[in-house]
């Protein structure tokens, strides 16, 4: 039998298995320079690319504002490789200390995880309800407990906030309110216009003296200490 009569049934698998390793090596490869992203009040370089807010008060932020490094990230709660990287950015504060600091930012992805909407304005009302501390628990407890993928049953959301220590009756009304309805969707909006690309998570690492630098996805903690490191030198 000739040897080069190959099965042509194999030729789409062999496109199909070539796609994904490409798509792998695009999803998990390092983050791309964002130097161009302007982050207002951390340096001056020009808008061209995309616009990270500033942070104020009203973000979520573990560490010090003031901190040499701060990561701001773009997370929804059903996303796995979000649950994944939030506790990735866990040990990269306990490695480092004050020297990094933390802000979430919603970006639910509605296509895909229309419950993951719900939970971040379960968030917020957690923060409104008790403050930074109570937003970083119900968050943790979220990623915690949830199966991902709009697995996690919406019943789950007022026993978080008791398990944390809420007035769950103030809960469930501020929740049931729609509240904060508008500010999720402006935080879509508002990753977006940081060059998330509707994917998450997306995280834009910034220095005091203005260098920027995007972490597209759930990368290991070896990439990110790197690209630290190399910005704290």
């Amino acid at each position: 039998m000739n040897e080069t009569n190959s099965d042509p049934r194999l030729v789409p698998i062999s496109i199909i298995v070539a796609g994904l390793i490409i798509a792998g090596a695009i999803y998990f490869g390092g983050g791309k320079n964002a130097d161009n992203v302007n982050l207002t009040g951390r340096g001056n370089t020009p808008n061209t690319t995309g616009v990270v807010e500033p942070i104020t008060d009203k973000d979520h932020i573990l560490g010090s504002k003031d901190a040499p490094i701060i990561i701001v990230e773009y997370s929804d709660f059903e996303c796995p490789w979000c649950k994944v990287f939030h506790q990735t950015m866990h040990e990269i504060l306990n490695i480092y200390g004050d020297k990094v600091a933390w802000v979430y930012r919603q970006s639910p992805i509605t296509d895909l995880h229309p419950k993951a909407v719900k939970e971040s304005e379960a968030s917020e009302c957690a923060a409104e309800l008790g403050g930074n501390e109570a937003f970083w628990k119900f968050a943790d407890k979220i990623f915690s407990v949830t199966p991902s993928n709009n697995g996690l049953d919406p019943a789950q959301l007022p026993i978080i906030a008791k398990d944390i220590g809420l007035n769950v009756e103030a809960f469930n009304a501020c929740l049931s309110s729609g509240k904060f309805t508008n500010q999720v969707q402006a935080g879509i909006s508002a990753a977006l216009k940081a060059g998330s690309q509707g994917a998450t998570p997306y995280s834009v690492i910034v220095t005091k003296d203005g260098k920027k630098v995007a972490i597209n996805g759930a990368q290991p903690i070896e990439n990110i200490k790197a690209q630290i490191d190399a910005l704290l030198k």
